[in-house]
Protein backbone atom coordinates (compact mmCIF):
# COMPACT_ATOMS: atom_id res chain seq x y z
CA UNK A 1 0.00 0.00 0.00
CA UNK A 2 0.91 3.21 -0.60
CA UNK A 3 2.86 4.96 1.85
CA UNK A 4 0.94 7.99 1.11
CA UNK A 5 -2.19 6.32 2.95
CA UNK A 6 -0.17 4.72 5.93
CA UNK A 7 0.84 8.34 6.56
CA UNK A 8 -2.91 9.69 6.37
CA UNK A 9 -4.65 6.73 8.40
CA UNK A 10 -1.56 7.28 11.27
CA UNK A 11 -2.44 11.48 10.94
CA UNK A 12 -6.31 11.00 11.30
CA UNK A 13 -7.79 12.78 14.37
CA UNK A 14 -10.84 10.49 15.76
CA UNK A 15 -13.92 12.57 16.72
CA UNK A 16 -15.90 10.66 19.41
CA UNK A 17 -19.06 12.49 19.08
CA UNK A 18 -21.53 11.35 18.35
CA UNK A 19 -19.31 8.22 18.00
CA UNK A 20 -16.15 7.29 17.02
CA UNK A 21 -15.08 8.63 13.75
CA UNK A 22 -12.97 9.94 11.34
CA UNK A 23 -12.44 11.69 7.50
CA UNK A 24 -9.80 12.01 5.19
CA UNK A 25 -10.16 14.43 2.62
CA UNK A 26 -7.45 12.36 0.06
CA UNK A 27 -6.09 9.23 1.27
CA UNK A 28 -4.07 8.92 -2.13
CA UNK A 29 -1.96 11.17 -4.39
CA UNK A 30 -4.06 11.96 -7.15
CA UNK A 31 -2.61 10.09 -9.95
CA UNK A 32 -3.50 6.77 -7.68
CA UNK A 33 -6.94 7.68 -7.15
CA UNK A 34 -7.39 8.53 -10.96
CA UNK A 35 -6.20 5.34 -11.87
CA UNK A 36 -8.77 3.79 -8.87
CA UNK A 37 -11.46 5.93 -10.71
CA UNK A 38 -10.92 4.57 -13.83
CA UNK A 39 -10.66 1.13 -13.52
CA UNK A 40 -13.90 1.30 -10.85
CA UNK A 41 -16.43 -1.62 -12.84
CA UNK A 42 -19.40 -0.20 -14.28
CA UNK A 43 -22.11 -0.45 -11.53
CA UNK A 44 -25.30 0.65 -12.76
CA UNK A 45 -27.73 -0.97 -10.79
CA UNK A 46 -28.03 0.12 -6.89
CA UNK A 47 -26.88 -1.86 -4.15
CA UNK A 48 -23.60 -3.46 -2.81
CA UNK A 49 -21.88 -5.95 -4.75
CA UNK A 50 -19.52 -8.54 -3.08
CA UNK A 51 -16.31 -7.32 -4.73
CA UNK A 52 -15.84 -11.35 -5.04
CA UNK A 53 -18.93 -11.70 -7.28
CA UNK A 54 -17.56 -8.26 -9.69
CA UNK A 55 -15.36 -8.18 -12.37
CA UNK A 56 -12.59 -6.48 -10.62
CA UNK A 57 -9.89 -5.25 -12.42
CA UNK A 58 -6.18 -5.87 -10.81
CA UNK A 59 -4.77 -3.25 -9.23
CA UNK A 60 -8.01 -2.09 -7.44
CA UNK A 61 -8.23 -5.71 -6.26
CA UNK A 62 -4.67 -5.13 -5.02
CA UNK A 63 -5.66 -1.77 -3.16
CA UNK A 64 -8.68 -3.40 -1.51
CA UNK A 65 -7.00 -6.41 -0.40
CA UNK A 66 -3.93 -4.48 1.26
CA UNK A 67 -6.16 -3.11 3.75
CA UNK A 68 -6.41 -6.37 5.30
CA UNK A 69 -2.71 -6.11 6.30
CA UNK A 70 -1.58 -6.19 9.57
CA UNK A 71 -0.34 -2.62 9.64
CA UNK A 72 -3.82 -1.40 8.46
CA UNK A 73 -5.51 -3.48 11.06
CA UNK A 74 -3.31 -2.19 13.87
CA UNK A 75 -3.73 1.15 13.04
CA UNK A 76 -7.53 1.22 12.67
CA UNK A 77 -7.28 -1.05 16.05
CA UNK A 78 -5.33 1.71 17.53
CA UNK A 79 -7.58 4.83 16.44
CA UNK A 80 -11.03 2.84 17.71
CA UNK A 81 -9.69 0.93 20.46
CA UNK A 82 -10.48 -2.93 19.23
CA UNK A 83 -8.00 -5.65 18.44
CA UNK A 84 -8.47 -6.17 14.83
CA UNK A 85 -6.13 -8.70 14.41
CA UNK A 86 -7.43 -12.13 12.90
CA UNK A 87 -11.45 -10.40 12.39
CA UNK A 88 -12.51 -11.40 8.80
CA UNK A 89 -12.71 -8.62 5.98
CA UNK A 90 -15.29 -8.17 3.78
CA UNK A 91 -15.21 -5.48 0.98
CA UNK A 92 -18.37 -4.59 -1.51
CA UNK A 93 -18.67 -2.21 -4.08
CA UNK A 94 -21.10 0.62 -4.80
CA UNK A 95 -21.59 2.36 -8.10
CA UNK A 96 -24.71 3.61 -8.35
CA UNK A 97 -27.33 5.63 -5.98
CA UNK A 98 -30.66 5.30 -6.24
CA UNK A 99 -33.64 7.37 -4.80
CA UNK A 100 -34.26 4.95 -2.00
CA UNK A 101 -30.82 4.72 -1.13
CA UNK A 102 -29.14 6.95 2.14
CA UNK A 103 -31.50 6.67 4.03
CA UNK A 104 -30.52 7.10 8.06
CA UNK A 105 -29.27 3.89 9.54
CA UNK A 106 -27.03 2.33 11.36
CA UNK A 107 -24.85 -0.64 10.80
CA UNK A 108 -25.10 -4.16 11.98
CA UNK A 109 -23.71 -4.96 14.93
CA UNK A 110 -22.16 -8.08 13.26
CA UNK A 111 -19.67 -5.21 11.94
CA UNK A 112 -16.90 -3.77 13.97
CA UNK A 113 -15.64 -1.18 12.03
CA UNK A 114 -17.13 0.57 8.29
CA UNK A 115 -14.20 1.95 6.45
CA UNK A 116 -15.87 3.79 3.13
CA UNK A 117 -13.52 5.36 0.14
CA UNK A 118 -15.22 7.33 -2.00
CA UNK A 119 -14.18 6.96 -5.78
CA UNK A 120 -15.48 9.78 -8.00
CA UNK A 121 -14.03 12.63 -10.11
CA UNK A 122 -15.89 15.46 -7.94
CA UNK A 123 -18.85 15.73 -6.31
CA UNK A 124 -20.97 19.60 -7.08
CA UNK A 125 -23.85 18.07 -6.14
CA UNK A 126 -24.76 18.94 -2.54
CA UNK A 127 -26.88 15.67 -1.94
CA UNK A 128 -24.95 12.19 -1.51
CA UNK A 129 -22.84 14.18 1.30
CA UNK A 130 -22.40 11.71 3.89
CA UNK A 131 -23.42 12.53 7.25
CA UNK A 132 -22.82 11.99 10.44
CA UNK A 133 -26.12 12.10 12.62
CA UNK A 134 -27.02 12.60 15.82
CA UNK A 135 -29.79 10.81 16.40
CA UNK A 136 -32.18 8.43 14.04
CA UNK A 137 -34.94 10.57 13.31
CA UNK A 138 -33.54 13.97 11.83
CA UNK A 139 -31.40 14.13 8.28
CA UNK A 140 -30.74 17.76 9.38
CA UNK A 141 -29.37 17.14 12.76
CA UNK A 142 -25.64 15.90 11.97
CA UNK A 143 -22.26 16.91 13.09
CA UNK A 144 -20.42 16.58 10.05
CA UNK A 145 -20.86 16.31 6.39
CA UNK A 146 -18.50 14.71 4.06
CA UNK A 147 -18.11 15.27 0.12
CA UNK A 148 -17.23 11.82 -1.46
CA UNK A 149 -14.91 12.66 -3.40
CA UNK A 150 -11.96 11.63 -5.48
CA UNK A 151 -10.36 9.00 -2.76
CA UNK A 152 -12.18 10.70 0.26
CA UNK A 153 -12.67 8.10 3.30
CA UNK A 154 -14.74 7.99 6.33
CA UNK A 155 -14.18 5.46 9.22
CA UNK A 156 -16.30 4.84 12.28
CA UNK A 157 -17.16 2.32 14.60
CA UNK A 158 -20.27 0.08 14.81
CA UNK A 159 -21.82 1.60 18.02
CA UNK A 160 -25.97 1.35 18.69
CA UNK A 161 -26.05 5.15 17.71
CA UNK A 162 -23.55 5.32 14.34
CA UNK A 163 -26.50 6.65 13.29
CA UNK A 164 -25.91 8.11 9.38
CA UNK A 165 -26.54 8.42 5.62
CA UNK A 166 -26.89 11.21 2.91
CA UNK A 167 -29.89 13.33 1.55
CA UNK A 168 -31.28 11.36 -1.65
CA UNK A 169 -29.27 11.42 -4.92
CA UNK A 170 -29.80 9.36 -7.76
CA UNK A 171 -26.76 9.20 -9.94
CA UNK A 172 -23.18 7.60 -10.64
CA UNK A 173 -21.85 7.34 -6.96
CA UNK A 174 -18.71 4.85 -6.79
CA UNK A 175 -17.34 3.87 -3.08
CA UNK A 176 -15.53 0.92 -1.78
CA UNK A 177 -17.00 -0.25 1.77
CA UNK A 178 -14.50 -2.35 3.61
CA UNK A 179 -15.95 -4.10 7.22
CA UNK A 180 -14.14 -6.19 9.38
CA UNK A 181 -16.78 -8.23 10.93
CA UNK A 182 -17.14 -10.06 14.71
CA UNK A 183 -16.21 -13.54 13.00
CA UNK A 184 -16.19 -15.67 9.71
CA UNK A 185 -20.07 -16.78 10.65
CA UNK A 186 -21.07 -13.01 10.17
CA UNK A 187 -18.57 -12.68 7.14
CA UNK A 188 -20.71 -16.21 5.12
CA UNK A 189 -23.64 -14.17 6.06
CA UNK A 190 -22.95 -11.21 4.59
CA UNK A 191 -20.95 -12.46 1.52
CA UNK A 192 -24.08 -14.88 0.72
CA UNK A 193 -26.73 -12.03 1.05
CA UNK A 194 -24.95 -9.47 -1.55
CA UNK A 195 -24.38 -12.53 -3.77
CA UNK A 196 -28.14 -13.43 -3.85
CA UNK A 197 -28.48 -9.09 -4.35
CA UNK A 198 -26.60 -8.96 -7.22
CA UNK A 199 -27.93 -12.23 -9.14
CA UNK A 200 -31.39 -10.56 -8.25
CA UNK A 201 -30.01 -7.48 -9.49
CA UNK A 202 -29.11 -8.97 -12.77
CA UNK A 203 -32.02 -10.21 -14.04
CA UNK A 204 -33.41 -6.62 -14.53
CA UNK A 205 -30.37 -5.71 -16.41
Amino acid sequence: MSQYIINQLNRAEVQTTPFPHFYLERSLPSNEAATLINEFPPLDKGGSFNVNNVETPKRLRQYIQKFDSAEVRHILGEKFSLDLIGKPMMATLRGYSRVKDGRIHTDSKTKLITVLIYLNENWPATTGRLRILRNGEDMEDYTDEFIPGPSSLVAFKVTDNCWHGYPSFEGKRQAIQINFLVDNKAKNKHQFFHGISASVKSWFK
